[in-house]
């Protein structure tokens, strides 16, 4: 599987950013790659709920998600859209943080919306509170297509192994993690979680990430990463937003599960008192 790492400097205006993605995903295709994947708010990178509330769309007719099917079905290209900002008919008004895998048929294929809410308090300088904004999901995705079974989630995600060990249990061969990953923890837990991921599961992970300054008050730490089911590093983009190509093998996940099988070696205990 060649896989086509997009890494984006997306802000607050859907349209401009649509216009980044679809040149992205065009280069992907003319690499030779089967499946692209973006990061994390693909469309919209926003501190701001009121800016939110006027550029974001429901699904239906979100034009991001429309013109990306469109693309995949044109090209002949998987795409997992890392996740779409959209609006919900949620009586709080919050917004839904939702991946996408689209065939190459334009078909989606799996919807994931994001569990974990990334409410956290980095610093004095720097907090979070997605949930105020964002309502969490409550279902954990695995995708089987023609490449392989995937396992869907975003970012914050990534602190929480029994999700990533239930997808693998499951059966997934790659695991998703678009990310729109802090500057204050990209340089201390990104790539160790990620490689972490991957040994548990023995699955290769992919991330493509965000980067760079997106709004006046919020930068991404870019790095998007591809690691191998033994936990090597095998694409790192750096912090420069492109087109990032890496060639998969899949038949490594099977020999790194029967190396190291602790993903069956589950026993039940009592928990601590």
């Amino acid at each position: 599987m060649r896989a086509a790492l997009i890494q984006l400097c997306s802000g607050d205006d859907p349209e401009a950013n649509l216009v980044t993605t679809r040149a992205a995903l065009q280069a992907a295709a003319e690499a030779g790659a089967e499946i692209a994947l973006t990061p994390e708010v693909t469309n919209c990178v926003s501190t701001s709920r009121t800016r939110q509330r006027e550029v974001l769309r429901h699904e239906a007719d979100d034009p991001t998600l429309a013109a990306l099917r469109e693309d995949a079905a044109a090209l002949g290209l998987h795409v997992l859209i890392g996740s779409l900002a959209l609006k919900t008919d949620d009586a709080d008004g919050r917004f839904a943080n939702r991946s996408f895998l689209i065939s190459p048929s334009g078909e989606i294929v799996a919807r994931y919306d994001k569990i974990h809410m990334f409410d956290v308090d980095v610093s004095e300088t720097e907090s979070y509170r997605e949930s105020a904004g964002y309502r969490p999901g409550d279902r954990a995705v695995l995708a089987r297509t023609a490449l392989g079974a995937i396992g869907m989630t975003v970012c914050y995600d990534l602190r929480f192994p029994h999700l990533y060990r239930a997808l693998a249990q499951a059966g997934a061969q790659v695991l998703t993690v678009p990310a729109a990953f802090s500057t204050g923890t990209g340089p201390a837990h990104w790539e160790v979680l990620l490689r972490a991921r991957a040994i548990e599961t023995c699955c290769f992970v992919l991330a493509p990430a965000q980067t760079g300054q997106n709004t006046p008050k919020r930068a991404t730490y870019g790095h998007s990463l591809a690691i191998a089911p033994w936990g090597e590093v095998i694409l790192d983009a750096g912090t420069e937003t492109g087109v990032h190509l890496v060639d998969l093998d899949l038949a490594d996940v099977d020999r790194s599960r029967r190396r190291i099988p602790s993903l069956f070696h589950d026993r039940e205990f009592e928990p601590p008192q």
